[in-house]
This record gives structure tokens, sequence and C-alpha cells, in this order.
């Protein structure tokens, strides 16, 4: 009988299992990349950009038609795990890119679309409405020459301005910054075009280009980096920030033949931002597929971390190295070294066929599925936390139409004998190993057209978005999750523009309040020590949202990997583009594993607002329990203890009262 009922009680306890389990399950199984679908977007929409539009702080999706004039806003939903469609408008003409910011300064995302109009870029800002979606009648600026302009603070009052040339009889067109001079009282007037004085150097800029606001020098103040065209090569020059001394120019120089786009990204994790580009040999201009193509990085020459906090900066006068309190000191002396000697320790080129073993030396650089084509840069992040940024490419099987287009994974890993990246003899920097294992998921997919890095559910792991022809019958995005564990920690950090006085905002004509998280603030710089779990001290550096043209897709916080460690991040430096005497603050132990906003104040000297935002992880719950158990443990030891320690007090109370006083007898 006691076998029998033994047997019920099993089945009745795994019939009841989901209703007496307290943790929900996991929403993905399987340590791998694995396919998220469409995620509720539409078959035939392509995503153009990213931006957080209900200040939720989850992040939100721009799409748009396959008549490159229809947008559609989605917004993601926490608990049904999936994008919605929130807003649907129609521009007027082709759009070429969109950059969301708060142009406004209310604190909510507005949408800057740059359309197609006649031989140059319209500009057009859609601005967004206290309750939700946007005012359908947009704000237009003066037009810009067919080079996108990049949003840019280039006055340092934390407003968006633009940077870039304005259409001229003149082969090299005129810089101009559109400078931001909203007034809610004369809506109709955004922009102010102003002259940069940036004298005779200035060039005529590329169209692509990867121009971008990114602090070079090291002083956590973003600086201008700009490319132009040089006779058939590519020029590039870098503007360093001076404040309210204007831009000066600090480097110019050419990048090899067949130049297609720059990346950036602290490469080495040394507390420097450098260089990645693509270089090949041809691009097929109806494929978009580029041919003998390699992958360059020009390293950033910088004064490096002091190797320990007693190791003396300064020798016979001069600095050597900097202390980790000293992480924003500029260094006047950065240089770019883009030699191919052999000598050359800064530059380092490597073929694509030996990062990518079995695939021929081709790279899907243009998405021409589009008119005019979309360029595709590199894209890089930390997917796997080890505090070095993970290279993403779409790599095609040859030259043709019908060649495979994959996306891949590259890790970034130390260097090694027969480590791609590396010199034959093992010495380096970083070399680049591709994921395969897991990856199937990616390998599956032989038509992808662009691809980018993004936090689905902002559940502190980087996913990718893979956009498609179609060509496979599957639809024309596909989201994937990073599901791989990593025993790793990461930082998420994102620096407001200060709107609304670094409190909450307050809708006009209304009692509504919201928190200014919807923005899109280009220009910070973050710089972190943080010690290992061998105790070696090392640095980082991170930019936030440095590139903007051409739907370059990045997200509008900076993700970052701390790698394995045991401890408190040590000084985490936030850097901002006023142009006060502290244009950053340093932060002391901030915690791993969580979010960090950061509001400069919008007045000179006032009072910077952070606030710390802990990613609920899975494991808390296990912590939980593990604590309520060892608390339940504890309190039964110390009772039983405390009963026995009760019950040697009677017996010896007991045996006193028994014993004989024979003094008193």
């Amino acid at each position: 009988m006691l076998p029998v009922l033994f047997l019920l009680a099993l089945s009745f306890a795994g019939l009841q299992a989901n209703a007496i389990w307290p943790f929900p399950p996991k929403r993905f199984s399987g340590n791998s990349m694995l396919s998220a679908g469409a995620m509720g977007l539409d078959s035939n929409d392509r995503v153009i950009a990213y931006g957080d539009f209900n200040g939720d702080q989850f992040l939100d999706l721009i799409a748009i038609g396959p008549d490159q004039q229809e947008l559609a806003v989605y917004i993601w939903d926490h608990e049904g795990y999936t994008f919605v469609k929130s807003n649907t408008f129609r521009h007027r003409q082709k759009v070429l890119n969109v950059v969301p910011g708060d142009f406004t300064q209310d604190g909510k995302l507005d949408m800057l679309v740059m359309g197609q109009d006649r031989g140059q870029v319209s500009l057009q800002v859609y601005a967004a409405l206290p309750q939700g979606g946007f005012n359908l009648d947009p704000i237009s600026a003066p037009a810009s020459a067919q080079a996108q302009p990049i949003p840019m603070d280039m006055n340092g009052n934390l407003r968006i301005d633009l940077f870039g040339t304005i259409p001229s009889a003149s082969s090299d067109g005129e810089f101009r910054v559109w400078q931001n001079a909203w007034d809610a009282s004369q809506p109709a007037s955004m922009f102010n075009l102003t002259d940069p004085h940036f004298g005779d150097a200035r060039c005529k800029l590329s169209n692509p280009h990867s121009n971008a606001a990114v602090d070079l020098n090291g002083d956590c103040l973003a600086d201008l980096f700009l490319l132009c065209d040089n006779g058939r090569d590519k020029q590039f020059q870098i503007w360093v920030n001076n404040k309210d001394d204007g831009f000066s120019l600090a480097q110019v120089g050419n990048f090899p033949r067949g130049f297609q786009t720059v990346s950036f990204a602290d490469i080495d994790r040394d507390g420097t931002i450098d260089m990645l580009f693509i270089t090949c040999d041809s691009v097929s201009s109806s494929t978009g597929i580029g041919s003998g193509c390699a992958i360059n990085i020009a390293y950033n020459k910088q004064l490096p971390l002091c190797a320990s906090a007693t190791t003396p900066s300064m020798k016979n006068g001069r600095r050597v190295c900097r202390q980790p309190q000293e992480l924003c000191v500029a260094d006047p002396d950065f240089q770019f070294n883009l030699n191919e000697d052999a000598d050359n320790p800064e530059f380092v080129r490597t073929p694509v066929a030996s990062i990518f073993p079995g695939q021929s030396p081709s790279l899907l650089v243009l998405d021409t599925s589009v008119n005019p084509a979309v360029p595709l840069p590199i894209k890089l992040g930390d997917a796997n936390h080890d505090g070095f940024p993970d290279m993403l490419a779409v790599v095609a099987s040859g030259p043709g139409y019908n060649s495979d287009r994959t996306p891949m994974l590259a890790f970034s890993v130390p260097c090694a004998k027969g480590v791609p990246g590396c010199a034959a003899n093992g010495k380096g920097r970083r070399g680049w190993s591709v994921l395969k294992k897991g990856a199937e998921v990616l390998s599956g997919i032989k038509d992808a057209k662009g691809i980018a890095f993004l936090d689905l559910d902002e559940d502190g792991t980087l996913d990718i978005m893979v956009q498609r022809t179609d060509r496979q019958g599957e639809g024309n995005i596909v989201f994937v999750q990073n599901n791989f564990y990593y025993d790793a920690f990461f930082l998420k950090a994102i620096v407001l523009n200060g709107a609304c006085g670094s409190t909450l905002c307050t809708a006009p004509n209304s009692s509504l309040k919201y928190h200014p998280f919807g923005i899109s603030y280009s220009g910070a710089t973050y710089k972190y020590t943080v010690l290992d779990t061998s105790g070696r001290r090392s640095a980082a550096a991170a930019a936030q949202l440095p590139q903007t043209g051409y739907q370059s897709l990045l997200t509008p916080y900076s993700y970052f990997g701390l790698g394995r460690t045991n401890n408190y991040i040590e000084n985490l430096f936030v850097g901002s583009t006023l142009h006060s005497d502290e244009h950053f603050i340093n932060m002391e132990g901030v915690i791993p594993n969580s979010k960090v906003v950061i509001i400069p104040p919008i007045e000179r000297d006032g009072l910077w607002r952070k606030e710390l935002y802990l990613r609920p992880g899975e494991w808390i719950v296990w912590v939980t329990v593990a604590v309520v158990g060892a608390a339940i443990i504890l309190a039964i030891i110390t009772f039983v203890l405390h009963l026995n320690e009760k019950r040697e007090d009677e017996l010896e109370r007991r045996r006193a009262s028994h014993h004989i006083n024979f003094d008193a007898l």
C-alpha cells in the first residue's frame, strides 16, 4: 500500500510542479545564440535608428517602409517581450537618415529626419508631444550638402547642434554649425547657421563619411573626427575641443587605398579610443561586396596608465603616465600612426580571409537594397563581458548576386601563435577568434544585408539584430538572443542633457510629469579603472553615440564589459561636453551589473545628479533563498543551543540547592 501511495504522491507533485515552483521558467534555454524571430516588426520594415521614445529606459526602434518614406516607431513591451508599433507617419521626401535627439531639451525624444531633396539633404525635426507621439508639422532647418551633418554640442550648453557643410558653388563647400536656438515661443526657427571658424584647413567631406564626436586626446571631452576626400584617397582630420576657445586642428592623415568605413572603440583596453576600419581592393557597386578586404586597427598612442598607484607620473619634469585619478588629463602628443611598416606596433592589418577561415576575402560593405546605398561599418561591442570589444560583420562567399551573406561574430582574444591579428611569433595586442559553437543560428543566415548590436529587454547582454533580403523566405529581420553564460560583469551608462533642471519634467499646461530619460546625446565619454581577480589594475574607455550618420544604428547608451572582478569599479570618470572648468566627474565604488544615469547641470559649476539602477538578475532569487535558508538554520542552531544552556543552568541550580554547607554546621 505504501509504494502505491508514494507513486501517487510523485505523480501529483509532477502535475503541480509549475503551481508550487516560485520562480518563472527561463524565457530562453540553451547556452548559445538563439533566434527570437521578428519580435513584432512588420516583415517589410527596415530598422533605421534606436531610441527611448517613452522614457521607460527600454530601447525602442524607428523603422522605415519599403517606399523609404513611411516611418514607424516601435515601443518595447517589457511584459509581452516584443515590440509594439506606436506611431506611423509619412515623410514627404525619401528618407536618408533619422537622428533621434532631444532637440527641444524638454526630456522627450524628437526626430531629425534627413530627406533627399534635389542634390542636397533636407533637415526637418518632428518634435515630441508630452503625452506621446509627434507633432506632424515638422520644423524645417537650412538644408545640408549631400554629406550628412552629425549632431554635436559645439558651444558647451548641452543642446544638440549639427556640424556639416552647406550647399555651395564651391566644390569644397563650407563648414557650418546649425546652432540650436530653440525657443518655445518661436518654434518655427530652431537652428541658426554659424561659422565654426576652422579657417583654411577645411576639406571636402566625404559622402558617405564616418564623421564622429569622440574623445581622441584623452581629456574626456568630445573632439571632432572628419573624413575628407583627398583625390583618390581618403583623409582624416582630428579637431581638438578647446571649449570656449573653439576647435583646433591636431592631426591630419591619409587612410590606405581602398578605405571604406571606420569604427571607434578601445580595442586593447588601455583607456584610449582606437580606430578600426575596413579596406578592400575593390567593391562591387551593384552588390556592395568588397573583395580583397582587410580589417585595420590604428591604436591611439597616448600616455599609459601607471603600473601602480605608487609609480610617479612625472619624470624629469615630463608626464610619462597617468595615475588612476588622472584619466581625464589631455595628452597633447597623442597620435595615430597608419604607416604599414613592420616595426610600427601602432598599426595592424589583418586580411578578412585569415579571420574568417573557409570564406573568400569578401565583406559586405554597402547595403545596395536601398538607394542611395548605405555603408556598413564593422560593429563593435563586448558580447562576452571580458572588457574587450568584439567584432560583428557580414561575410560574403563571393562578389556575385547569389553569394551567401552570413553574419559572423569574432571575439577579441589575447595574442598567441596562430591567432589571426597577431604576429607570426604570437606577439601583438589583440587577436580574433570566430564564434562557431553555439552560433548556428547566425551561420544559418545566408541573406544578411545589415547587422547591429542591441540589448533586448535591457537584461545585460548584447544581442544581435540581423536585417535580411528575405531571399530565404524567413522575413526581413531577425533578432538573435545572446544566451551564453559569462562569469564576468558589465556596466551600462548614459549621460543625459540636463533637461528640466535634472528633475522631473512637467508638460506645458498640464499636470503630467515624466522622467527626462528619453534623450540621445552624442559626445559623452567614459573611462574607468577596475581590478581583476589577481589584483591587476586596468583602464578602459568608451564613447556614447559617437556616430549617427548613414543609419549607423548605435545605441544611445554605452555598454562595456568589466571582465572577471571581485570588486567595485575603482574609478568611473564620466565626461560631458560642458564648457566648464570641470566637464567631468569621478564616481568611486560603482556596483557592477548595473546601469548608471548621469545628469550634468545646464548651469556652469552646478551640481551633477547620479542615479544607479541595479539589474535584478536570475541569481537574486537564489541568493535570497540561500540567505533565508542560512538564517533559518542559524536560528534553529541558536534555539537548540539556548535550550541546552537553559537545561544546564537548571541542572546546576538543582545541584546547588542540594549542596550541604558544612561551614554552617
